[in-house]
């Protein structure tokens, strides 16, 4: 408890120790005194002298603090303490006051000091008749049936008079009538009037009695209060409500919104009042779907949408409603309403696709059943009716079948695996409503291999150059084949056949690894005995039936420097290269003396021969041609030169490690007449020799020539189908002065390659490669180009 707390508790304590203390030194207290006033007497009306009554000194009274401690701020009288007299001093309301109570008294408690004397003064507020009866409502109504049994009681509301005694309520009365007498029952101090039946009702005679009830106080002058009471006089239920239509049809679209009224039932009933108000309700018995998506207001009638209306649900709803009166007992009758539900394009087509399988083959026929396809749609009539299609340009189409909304997915054409591997397609299918809805579906098609491609080789034919002396089993050249099939349809093996139009078989030869296409020589191959050959290499896949394709490789031995040159003279009859020449004493300078002649059986830089004096006795006297391996007089002789000279010729080839020969002239000098004598002997010996020489160079010559002239026309046979420009052309020049030549040319794409032999052609490029005797001849002819493949050994 707070400070406040302690302090009203001590004051409490002060106050009632105060008040003990002065009952106890109390010397006088007097009786009570009473008086009565009526109430709503004028403020500062006289109740009486308080002081005269109690016998105290007026003229002390202010001395000794005369005054009232009873009652309220408001207090409803004072006294005055110059005279003693108890006043009115606020409005005094007896009801307001004692309400209910026939007695009202009011107690003051009134105080001087000095000694303390405390006085009790009572105040009786007498009645006086200053309200009026009245009603708690201006009028009252009561529904009698017409067949009421006479002397029937109706309690009306009592009146309500807040004065007492004769002041309120003394007695009713009603206006005068045929048919109603007021009856008045005491109940406690209360008056209850009763509205009592003497005679029957006819609704049909009066419909309705107005009685005005009057109410009397027993004051004076007497007040009164009214009451106005009405009688309606209710109709018998003797008639059931009629609906105006026994069956109610009606349309409604779906999807319509919650709320949405869709008819209003009618009902009327002859009966008057209660018994021809007519409530509505729905059947008990109809299905569950019906409440569900349905209500009725059971006062308008209005049958409104409950729920989500779907045609494809259900399309007709069937209502049975009830009318009811509110008579007792209450009469019915039924009604059917059928509501029909309206379609609209509220669905998508649905599309159900039965696939035989999702893997075609690349052969199948045009017509080839794919799969089957179902299109249906939810919605009725123009709505359901689908149109069925396929998007973009695919080898497919779809063929209606005998059942509606049926189809067949079909091929229309040839299918190609390699061209187009799979599809997906899009099939689209299109309700004719409006606005019309769309669905698409999309099938993966898989277009399964057939073995229709053959394998194929990038070019054909394919040319392959190979140095001379290659390491046998070694590999030579790769073949490779594609096929556009799969798997194994494109596992491709290999193997050799005969080349065609050649007579030379050097498959035996050769060996090719039926995996991987690696073509391996089983023999070193030489170019002096063979310079070209072909053969065949198939390609075969594994499917079923096997495809197959060939490639003519068209193989050119390229030379190595793998031949010493041949000194062809001088030869001695031993078999030494060795000779002995005689020169007349008198010769001019630039004579010639002999001319060295040798033979190389490589081809190009490794056949080209030059000459040098390896060893001379004078290097004034004769002079050696590099190219021609002529021996010339660089001046004429004297008397000091010495009558022998020895010469000693090297040979040597241009090969990368050049290979060479050496052959000694020995050159005699003579008189003149000793020497036309030795020229005449050995001229005859000589023509005999060269004679001998000459036959067996013409039949090598001749062999050769034969051998190339063979292989150029079958290289010319097989190039035939190409243009002029891939063509490889060969020849073959045979030069004598002095030292055999050789030289092939042939063409590769824009570039034209010559092997040479020691005489150049001019214009002509060297260009040092592995194997030293290849050139480069300008061409300005562009043109496309088989495979050219080199390969050393």
């Amino acid at each position: 408890m707070g400070d406040g707390g302690q302090r009203r508790r001590w004051e409490y304590w002060c106050v009632a120790l105060r008040f003990s203390l002065l009952l106890c030194f109390v010397e006088q207290v007097s009786a009570q005194i009473r008086y009565s006033i009526p109430e709503e007497v004028k403020e500062g009306s006289v109740v009486g002298n308080v002081a005269k009554d109690l016998g105290l000194d007026v003229s002390t009274l202010l001395e000794r603090r005369f005054r009232i401690v009873s009652g309220s701020k408001d207090a409803l009288f004072q006294v005055n303490q110059n005279n003693g007299v108890l006043y009115v001093h606020k409005n005094v309301d007896r009801e307001e006051l004692c309400d209910g109570n026939s007695a009202c008294l009011i107690n003051l408690k009134i105080v001087v000091e000095n000694p303390l004397e405390i006085h009790y003064v009572g105040v009786e507020v007498t009645d006086v008749n200053d309200n009026s009866p009245s009603f708690p409502e201006k009028e009252q109504q009561f529904d009698i049936a017409e067949h009421t049994s006479v002397g029937t009681r109706f309690q009306i509301h009592a009146a309500r008079d807040p004065d007492v005694g004769k002041n309120s309520i003394w007695a009713y009365k009603v206006t005068s009538n045929d048919h109603f007498e007021i009856d008045v029952r005491q109940s406690d101090e209360d008056k209850i009037p009763f509205l009592v039946l003497k005679k029957s009702l006819d609704r049909e005679k009066q419909m309705k009695h107005t009685l005005l009830l009057t109410a009397l106080d027993g004051g004076n002058p007497q007040r009164s209060g009214t009451l106005n009471v009405t009688i309606v006089v209710l109709d018998s239920n003797d008639n059931r409500p009629v609906f105006s239509q026994d069956t109610y049809n009606v349309r409604i679209q779906e999807n319509v919104g919650v709320g949405t009224v869709v008819i209003t039932v009618n009902a009327t009933d002859a009966d008057e009042g209660s018994n021809s108000e007519v409530e509505f309700s729905l059947g008990k018995t109809l299905r569950r779907k019906v409440y569900d998506m349905f209500e009725l207001d059971r006062l308008t009638g209005d049958i409104r949408v409950k729920g989500e209306v779907d045609f494809e649900d259900t399309e007709v709803y069937k209502l049975d409603v009830q009318a009811s009166d509110k008579g007792q007992p209450p009469l019915t009758v039924e009604c059917r309403v059928i509501i029909k539900i309206i379609d609209i394009n509220d669905n998508e087509p649905d599309i159900e696709v039965t696939s035989l399988s999702n893997l075609v083959s690349e052969d199948s026929k045009p017509g080839t059943v794919i799969s089957l396809i179902s299109v249906s749609d939810k919605d009725s009539g123009i709505n359901g009716k689908v149109l069925c299609s396929l998007l973009g340009d695919v080898p497919f189409e779809l063929k209606p079948s005998f059942q509606d909304n049926m189809y067949s997915l079909v091929t229309k054409q040839r299918l190609d695996r390699e061209f187009v591997s799979h599809y997906d397609i899009t099939i689209t299918a299109t309700d004719c409503g409006q606005p019309p809805l769309s669905t698409f579906n999309i099938l993966s098609i898989q277009i399964s291999d057939v073995n229709d491609n053959s394998p194929e080789f990038s070019q054909n034919p394919l040319e392959l150059y190979l140095v001379e002396n290659n390491a046998p089993g070694a590999s030579i050249f790769s073949v490779i084949a594609s096929d556009k099939d799969l798997n194994e349809n494109a596992a491709i093996s290999y193997h050799t056949i005969r080349g065609e139009g050649t007579q030379i078989d050097m498959t035996s030869f050769l060996n090719i690894n039926s995996d991987d296409g690696l073509v391996s020589a089983l023999k070193s191959f030489d170019f002096e005995t063979l310079k070209t050959f072909q053969f065949q290499v198939v390609a075969t896949d594994s499917g079923t039936p096997s495809l197959s394709s060939n490639v003519t490789i068209n193989v050119f031995i390229l030379d190595q420097n793998d031949n010493a040159p041949v000194i062809l003279y001088p030869v001695s009859a031993n078999g030494s290269t060795e000779g002995v020449e005689e020169i007349p004493h008198n010769v001019n300078a630039g004579h010639l003396v002999t001319k060295v002649r040798a033979y190389d059986a490589d081809i190009g830089y490794n056949g080209w021969l030059l000459f040098s004096l390896q060893e001379v006795t004078d290097h004034s006297l004769f002079a050696l041609d590099r190219y021609t391996g002529q021996i010339r007089t660089l001046r004429s002789f004297t008397e000091t030169d010495e009558a022998e000279h020895k010469l000693v010729i090297l040979v040597k080839d241009n090969g990368n490690v050049s290979l060479s020969a050496t052959g000694t002239v020995i050159i005699n000098v003579v008189e003149p007449k000793e020497a036309f004598a030795a020229s005449d002997v050995k001229s005859a010996v000589k023509d005999e020799e060269e004679n001998s020489v000459t036959f067996y160079l013409i039949i090598t010559l001749g062999s050769v020539s034969a051998l190339f002239i063979i292989s150029i026309i079958v290289l010319i046979v097989m190039q035939c189908s190409k243009a002029p420009d891939d063509s490889s052309k060969y020849l073959q020049d045979v030069n004598y002065d002095g030292t055999l030549c050789h030289s092939i040319q042939y063409r590769s794409g824009d570039k034209r390659y010559m092997l040479v032999g020691p005489r150049m052609s001019i214009g002509s490029t060297i260009v040092p490669g592995s194997n030293g005797n290849t050139l480069v001849l300008p061409d300005h002819r562009r043109s496309a180009s088989g495979e050219v493949s080199y390969v050393h050994a």
